[in-house]
C-alpha cells in the first residue's frame, strides 16, 4: 500500500469536501492563471477549494502539456479547465447536474475554450460504460485522468466507480497520468497497482497520484 503522505498544511474545513466561495473560483495556474469561473454555489457540486487544487497541480502540472484530459466528476468543471491551462490538449468534462453542466459551457465559451473541450452531460458511469466500447474515438495522446467523485461513492457505488477506475487504467496510454481523490474512508490500497501511487493528505482531501510507465 501506498505511504500516505502530508502535503502543505491547509485550513480545515468542516464540510465533506472543501468548498469554493460562490461567484470566486479561480484558475490557479497556466496561461489562464487567476481568471475567473463562474460557479453557481450549489452544494451538488462540491468544488475543490483552490489552494488544494493548486497542490495538486504542482505535483502534475510539469506531466500535462499535450495530454488529453478526462474529468471524469465534472462538478464545476474547474479540473478539467486547470488541465487545459497548463497545456492539456483537450479535455471531456462529464457532469450530470444540468444547470452546472450550463455553467462550465459558458465557462468554455468565455475562455475561447470551444475546440478540443467537450462537455458531455450525463452519468459518468453510464459514459465510462460506453466509452470502452468506442475504442476508435479515443484519444491517441498520453491521458490525464481526474477522478473526483462524491466521497460517498466510495462507500455507496464503490462497484461501479471500481470498474470505472479499473477500465481507465488499462486502457489509458503509457504516460498518463492518473488523480483520484477521496476522503479517509476509502483506502487506496484498493487502487490497481497500489505500492506504486504516491499518496497526499489535505485533509479532508486525500489525493492519489499515478503515472503510467513511470517506474
Amino acid at each position: 500500500m501506498a505511504k500516505i503522505r502530508r502535503g502543505k498544511k491547509l485550513k480545515h474545513w468542516k464540510s465533506q469536501r472543501p468548498l469554493a466561495d460562490q461567484g470566486k473560483l479561480r484558475i490557479v495556474g497556466g496561461k489562464f492563471r487567476g481568471r475567473q469561473i463562474s460557479y453557481s454555489g450549489d452544494p451538488v457540486t462540491r468544488p475543490m477549494k483552490d489552494n488544494i487544487r493548486e497542490a495538486v497541480f504542482n505535483l502534475i502540472g510539469g506531466y500535462v502539456k499535450g495530454k488529453f484530459a478526462f474529468d471524469l466528476f465534472g462538478g464545476t468543471g474547474a479540473m478539467g479547465l486547470e488541465a487545459i491551462s497548463r497545456g492539456a490538449s483537450g479535455a471531456a468534462i462529464i457532469e450530470r447536474h444540468i444547470p452546472t453542466v450550463r455553467i462550465i459551457k459558458e465557462n468554455i465559451q468565455a475562455l475561447q475554450l470551444d475546440h478540443g473541450t467537450e462537455v458531455v452531460s450525463g452519468d459518468t458511469f453510464f459514459w465510462g460504460r460506453k466509452f470502452a466500447k468506442q475504442k476508435d474515438t479515443w484519444p491517441t495522446q498520453p491521458w490525464v485522468v481526474l477522478c473526483c467523485p462524491p466521497y460517498d461513492f466510495y462507500v455507496d457505488r464503490w462497484d461501479e466507480l471500481q470498474a470505472l477506475i479499473l477500465t481507465m487504467f488499462a486502457e489509458a496510454p503509457q504516460q498518463s497520468v492518473f488523480v483520484v481523490e477521496s476522503d479517509d474512508r476509502f483506502d487506496t490500497g484498493l487502487l490497481p497497482e497500489a505500492d506504486r501511487w504516491e499518496v497526499r493528505q489535505y485533509a479532508p482531501a486525500r489525493v492519489a497520484i499515478y503515472k503510467k510507465g513511470e517506474m
